[in-house]
């Protein structure tokens, strides 16, 4: 099977060829580290104790496993964690983190020379991957290895079941192959089971996100944040995280004039587009200190890693993509710094949290024609901004745990010892309710 995907890869790698390249160049990622995506990673050094290799795609699923590095790393026998991530942000993000802590390697493309090439370097006991990329070479490398791999903080979108459950022939053994999924929802366990894993398999932990929003009235770099960009602090202000294009010129247009506007794109590449929709607004990376700068109100944080800084400046947040035809962002963090949240109608891939807060009246949401509305009401009324952020901060705390179950998980899959064996998929949960295998 393995040389039938290769190949299958190969194919649509050069018909697509002259697209993604173009958008690569266009957009600076040409110049990622192509030989560690082909699996070209420099050994890890010889295992002393158990590894867990824990996957996250980018800077969100990045944040989302914080705690559960620490959490693996407070028992008693505990396992070296090595995080493997795929973007340059995520990469960058993970650096940040945890450089000189932990190894941060990259994620392969998924032909099975690369797979073997990662999987020799890193000799994992246990593999773990944040939310989904449940990708078949790989699975099935690690399967034949003896590796048991694992979904956790697991969730399955409406497009991305659809798109799954088209082609279940094709992804059902790779699923089969999990020894447990620990997913975010019921809604979303349903859909894991669906394509083929075994029902004991899957078990609700909740959403890690949650436990990740560390409520907190200060972050540590925000004043200098606001110093740099030349911020007035009697003003108010703001912040629109993880925007997208199309979106800053209705911030723009919904923020009260007398209002300081800081928009924060979820992506590099969108940046200059952003700049060119805040004519006169100051940015991030050429801003050093307020006393050099002439502030109109306009900021663009156009760095990656400060947006936590930027929330706990505001008055009022915006959550990004949200307002167009994307699938919203994360809005838990900035709640959980008590900061009174509005989001668009488009929130498809954190519904969710969305209902969750949304039932316990801890965020607005609204459209992009009432949004300037909303936005003077907020910042009109602080008794309403402080009952959100109140309410909010009550919805996080009532959903937090995932983490420690989610840690209890992994380590009843790691093996007595630190080579692996055969019966790695059969302990603690896994053992008493096996998945069928495909």
């Amino acid at each position: 099977m393995s040389w039938f995907l290769n190949l299958a890869y190969l194919a649509v790698t050069l018909l697509t060829l002259p697209i993604w390249t173009v958008r690569m160049f266009r957009t600076g990622k040409i110049r990622t580290d192509w030989r560690a995506r082909f699996g070209f990673v420099a050994p890890l050094d010889v295992k002393t104790r158990r590894r867990v290799l824990l996957h996250a795609v980018s800077v969100g699923e990045v944040n989302a496993i914080r705690l559960l590095v620490d959490e693996l790393g407070q028992s008693g026998n505990a396992p070296e964690v090595v995080i493997a991530t795929t973007t340059d942000t995520g990469f960058a993000r993970a650096q940040t983190l945890w450089s000189g802590a932990h190894a941060v390697v990259r994620y392969p493309f998924d032909f099975s020379p690369s797979v073997n090439r990662f999987l020799n370097a890193v000799d994992p006991d246990v593999v773990a991957l944040v939310e989904l990329e449940v990708w078949p070479n790989f699975t099935a490398a690690c399967w034949r290895r003896r590796i048991p791999v694992c979904v956790i903080n697991g969730r399955l979108t409406d497009r991305s079941f659809k798109r799954y459950r088209s082609i279940g022939r094709l992804v059902r053994p790779s699923f089969r192959r999990l020894t447990f999924v620990a997913a975010q929802t019921e809604s979303y366990a349903g859909r894991f089971r669906s394509l083929g894993i075994s029902p004991g398999a899957v078990i609700v932990t909740g959403n890690m996100k949650w436990d990740t929003a560390q409520i907190a009235d200060h972050v540590e770099g925000a004043d200098e944040l606001a110093s740099s960009f030349g911020l007035d602090r009697t003003r108010p202000l703001v912040v629109a995280g993880s925007t997208a294009p199309g979106e800053h010129e209705l911030l723009v247009a919904s923020t009260p004039p007398d209002v300081q506007l800081l928009c924060a794109p979820r992506k590099p590449e969108w940046f200059e587009q952003a700049a060119a929709a805040m004519p006169g607004c100051v940015r991030r990376s050429a801003a050093r200190s307020g006393i050099d700068i002439e502030p109109k109100g306009r900021f663009l944080l156009d760095t990656i890693g400060e947006l936590r800084q930027a929330y706990s400046l505001a008055d009022v947040v915006v959550i990004g993509r949200s307002f167009g035809n994307l699938h919203g962002s994360d809005m838990i963090e900035p709640i959980a710094l008590g900061k009174p949240v509005i989001v668009g109608p488009a929130v498809g891939d954190f519904r969710e949290a969305m209902d969750a807060l949304a039932a316990g009246n801890g965020v607005v949401q609204t459209t992009s024609q009432q949004l300037p509305a909303v936005l003077t009401q907020l910042l009109d009324n602080p008794a309403w901004r402080t009952e959100l952020a109140k309410n909010g901060r009550l919805v996080i705390r009532a959903h937090q745990g995932a983490t420690k179950r989610t840690a209890h998980l992994i380590r009843s899959i790691l093996p007595e010892t630190r080579l692996g064996t055969a019966e790695h998929a059969q302990v603690g949960f896994a053992k008493a309710n096996p998945p069928s295998r495909g």
